[in-house]
């Protein structure tokens, strides 16, 4: 067990923009952890902004854990990729994966879209990392910063693999 929780870390995640043709400039710097977000209290990720149906890919190479349509989060997907860490890909308009197949960055898991609590907003994917490995250093006195060390700011990656 020990030598898969090793393994899992080691692989390196080297991510990429999982909506296809969007830049530094389709999103808001400014989102992650944002205050007063509805009743989810913060906002635990990056909004990316596109046309409706725009193609969107894993971020990382791994393996399809979930795909739905809640509530909130509309259509989306869950992949656990390197590191033991879950990619939350949500709004979508459409999906175009299942559960347990193993993707890359060339997979394409869905479509950019306003469903769930977004359909009121222009067509967006809500991208969230979330570490099952908690980072307790994270933790600060911001609105729910002790969930901080379970959440990664997706935007950080995003700006270090390519402006």
């Amino acid at each position: 067990m020990l030598a898969i929780v090793v393994i899992g870390l080691l692989i390196p995640q080297n991510l990429k923009m999982p909506v296809v043709g969007a830049g530094w400039d389709s999103y808001n710097h400014e989102t992650f952890w944002y205050p007063g977000w509805g009743s989810s209290g913060v906002h635990r990720g990056v909004d990316i902004f596109a046309k409706k149906g725009t193609s969107v890919h894993s971020s990382t190479i791994g393996i399809v854990l979930f795909t739905s349509d809640g509530k909130k989060s509309g259509k989306f997907v869950t992949i656990l990729g390197p590191k033991w860490r879950i990619h939350y890909y949500a709004h979508l308009d459409e999906v175009k994966t299942r559960p347990l197949a193993f993707v890359t960055q060339n997979t394409e898991i869905g479509t950019v879209g306003n469903t769930g609590n977004a359909a009121t907003t222009p067509a967006h994917l809500h991208y969230s990392i979330v570490t099952k490995i908690p980072y307790p250093w994270r933790i600060d006195d911001a609105p729910l910063g002790h969930l901080k060390m379970f959440y990664l700011n997706p935007i950080d990656y995003l700006e270090e693999n390519g402006k």
